[in-house]
């Protein structure tokens, strides 16, 4: 399992032209998911996600959780980032789940970061979205669970 996370003022993602997710300062995640992840992933990264330090403190350093801080997700399913580009111009996507496996993962994911106390917006799965946001910082980081 693989998830960037960019700290944003303000993001939202849009299908067919109608708002499905949105929200104020938080984290935009682009989460990622390949055939052997498993629910004990999804349970390591969503606690990685809650608890990892990208908030300033009172001294401007990066000590504060989202937890602590305060702030929304906004979760986006990504299979494009195990995409392998080694060999040649097109990329091979074999290392992303299939949709069976992956859908259950992203949600479950997404619950898990709820037993946190986090509000959790979302796109669709497997929609084609536009994702729009304020990157606050910028903070981009990627956290992996293998």
């Amino acid at each position: 399992m693989k998830v960037v996370i960019q700290r944003s003022k303000q993001a939202s993602v849009t299908v067919d032209g109608e708002v499905t997710g949105a929200i104020e300062k938080g984290y935009v995640l682009l989460v990622g998911l390949t055939h052997s992840d498993t629910l004990e992933d999804v349970k390591y990264v969503a606690k990685k996600v809650a608890e990892i330090r990208l908030w300033e403190d009172e001294d401007g350093k990066m000590n504060r959780s989202i937890i602590e801080h305060g702030g929304d997700i906004l979760s986006v399913s990504q299979f494009t980032l195990y995409a392998e580009t080694k060999k040649g111009r097109r990329p091979s996507f074999i290392e992303a789940a299939r949709p069976e496996v992956a859908l259950p993962l992203w949600e479950a994911f997404n619950d898990q970061l709820r037993v946190y106390g986090l509000k959790v917006e979302t796109g669709i799965f497997g929609a084609m979205m536009d994702v729009s946001l304020i990157n606050d910082g910028p903070v981009t980081v990627i956290v992996e669970s293998k």
